[in-house]
């Protein structure tokens, strides 16, 4: 085991969810695809027992500028709510008890970007989008009656990572997915960091905090990307001392194209290779050809979503009535999902886009099947006989990735000295 893991070389991520610490669709099946509410249309072969959406959160302040160049001003009111997303809701841990601390978050509150915001803070568009995804789930799941109209935590879990702008994205969603409906307090549960299974967590797992600088520092020296990574940084007038890579340059620039914001001019002509080498890095630090890596990134998310099947299907669940798992995290969540699911296509995910997972029973035979979409649009699992996947053969795909909490503790925790010669 301990060759196998030597020979993986260095897994997972330095996230950009992080920047403080490290710097911190395929082809769908067409004869099998439906209608949007053909799943919970009587009429349909299938049943819908179960929805589950991972998503990323809304635009935001970028996390670092992009030194030596013409700075942006993100002015706080960017960041002002719109009155339809505001809901009534209460942040927990996973047991209903106080928010625990989020060290991530109070890294970002450090540096205040120009004009007077904190990086990494969720803005007006962002939350718009979110409203916007939440409309496009109840135009879905509540106006064909599969959910309530309005919101019931027996039929409606909502988990965030613990930072803020992953809990103000949940709370946009489910403002635009029960349009303010709600006859309580809407909980969002959220966890410790150590124990955050909605990242990449080299916090909470020694290997990956071991392995992960090394794989992000050696992203940027590849031979193509440090070429043009040293061309961009001339044609910006950046300093050669300066830190920079092809994602910190995407992140800025991104975020001031959505928020209608000046960019350099120079970034006009860049615009096309920085997506592609911002890409490649990324592709570099997770390297998906190694099934270690996405083990360790994404192992316990996949084994979560796949118990939280299990425990419908068998009635074992501690909440019976539920329907719908809202998971609110980052890109550096998808992009790795994406990666084990078989159906990156090497773009990165937008603000507010969505992996969606649902369980389906057949009518006729009652056999279960799962079907999954990213970004609204169905997609064709490798490994799955169809766009809906029988779950026999979706349970085989992700096998390869899943982990337990006991087995990832257990990698994470005895394999330091893996990585020594």
């Amino acid at each position: 085991m301990r060759n196998l893991w030597t020979k993986a070389g260095v897994f997972g991520s330095v996230s950009m969810a992080f920047g403080s610490m490290l710097w911190s669709q395929k082809n769908p099946d067409l004869d099998q695809a439906s209608s949007p509410s053909g799943e919970t249309n009587p009429s349909s072969s299938y049943e819908l027992k179960l929805v589950q959406v991972l998503f990323r959160h809304g635009a935001r302040t970028p996390l670092k500028s992009i030194p030596d160049v013409m700075e942006a001003q993100w002015v706080p009111t960017l960041l002002e709510p719109p009155a339809h997303t505001q809901i009534n809701y209460e942040v927990t841990d996973l047991d209903g008890g106080p928010r625990p601390p989020a060290p991530v978050e109070d890294s970002y509150r450090k540096n205040i970007l120009n004009g007077g915001s904190f990086p990494g803070q969720l803005t007006t568009v962002g939350m718009q989008q979110l409203y916007e995804l939440g409309k496009r789930l109840r135009t879905r799941y509540v106006e064909s009656s599969f959910l309530s109209s309005t919101f019931n935590p027996a039929e409606v879990y909502v988990r965030s990572t613990n930072i803020v702008r992953t809990i103000e994205s949940a709370k946009c969603l489910v403002a635009g997915l029960f349009q303010q409906k709600e006859k309580e307090i809407v909980p969002i549960f959220t966890t410790a960091s150590e124990s955050e299974i909605l990242y990449p967590n080299y916090h909470g797992c020694k290997l990956l905090k071991i392995l992960a600088s090394h794989r992000w520092a050696e992203s940027s020296t590849l031979p193509d990307i440090a070429a043009d990574l040293q061309s961009i940084q001339s044609a910006l007038g950046i300093a050669a001392h300066q830190h920079i890579d092809f994602i910190l340059i995407r992140d800025d620039m991104v975020a001031r194209e959505v928020h209608g914001l000046p960019c350099p001019s120079v970034l006009d002509t860049w615009r096309t290779k920085v997506e592609q080498r911002a890409v490649e890095m990324i592709c570099h630090v997770y390297e998906p050809s190694k099934r270690e890596n996405l083990q360790l990134c994404v192992g316990p998310l996949m084994h979560k979503m796949l118990a939280n099947i299990e425990g419908k299907l068998q009635g074992t669940s501690s909440e019976p009535k539920r329907k719908l798992f809202l998971y609110s995290a980052h890109d550096t969540t998808l992009v790795p999902c994406l990666m084990a699911l078989g159906i990156f296509d090497m773009k990165w995910p937008p603000y507010a886009a969505d992996i969606t997972v649902e369980l389906h029973q057949h009518r006729q035979t009652n056999k279960p099947f799962v079907k999954v979409s990213y970004i609204d649009q169905d997609q064709l699992i490798p490994g799955c006989s169809g766009v809906y996947c029988p779950l026999d053969e979706f349970k085989q795909v992700l096998s390869s990735y899943s982990l337990s909490s006991d087995l990832y503790q257990s990698l994470c925790n005895s394999k330091e000295d893996s990585t020594k010669p």
